[in-house]
């Protein structure tokens, strides 16, 4: 699935291409998360744009220290306490080696800060994760860093965001009008965690 995606979303970066190009908009970089699985949706993307991708650790997925690699499933059978934890939301705790949801927005908003100021008035092409997309967001909403996630955040979406006056403003978001006769994709959601807990 992850592949029919990346391939999709390479052939609609053809077609916005092209619109940015009408417009006068022409990306001139593109930067991803140096994790594996986002250089690898950046690939396609980079041959459409011709640019080498640029990785930036910045805007690597939160650290879920104890939990990495592993399916909820499993945590809750393993470390039901850590889990119940967890399922606070509460964006000053965090399981064993882990980044604390607030030390994990600061250090997503402080990375876009410096792409923002080292490509003043160029247009970025970013490839990041669902959880990077989720400070975004609250950052620019101005929500809460505790509770779960509230925002749509498909996989291989495409989002558009300005940053100016030191913070992100959105234009375009969860926009997966490409993927709309594929399969329906597992999407992580922190609302139905909380439902299965709770029943």
């Amino acid at each position: 699935m992850g592949f029919e995606q990346a391939q999709r979303l390479k052939t609609r970066m053809v077609q916005v291409l092209a619109e940015w190009q009408v417009q006068g908009r022409v990306p001139t970089r593109l930067i991803s998360s140096d994790l594996l699985r986002a250089q690898q949706t950046a690939q396609p993307v980079a041959e459409v744009l011709g640019h080498t991708c640029i990785l930036n650790a910045g805007l690597r997925e939160q650290c879920y220290g104890m939990f990495e690699g592993m399916r909820s499933p499993d945590i809750q059978a393993q470390y039901p306490e850590a889990w119940q934890r967890w399922l606070a939301f509460d964006a000053d705790v965090a399981v064993e080696g882990a980044e604390t949801t607030r030390a994990f927005h600061d250090r997503v908003i402080a990375a876009l800060q410096d792409l923002a100021q080292q490509y003043a008035g160029e247009l970025l092409v970013v490839v990041t994760h669902g959880g990077v997309l989720d400070m975004v967001w609250r950052h620019a909403q101005a929500l809460s860093l505790s509770g779960p996630r509230v925002c749509a955040i498909p996989n291989a979406g495409l989002n558009q965001v300005a940053w100016r006056d030191g913070g992100a403003h959105i234009q375009l978001w969860a926009d997966a009008a490409h993927l709309a006769d594929l399969p329906d994709q597992p999407v992580y959601s922190q609302k139905r965690l909380l439902q299965a807990r709770d029943n």
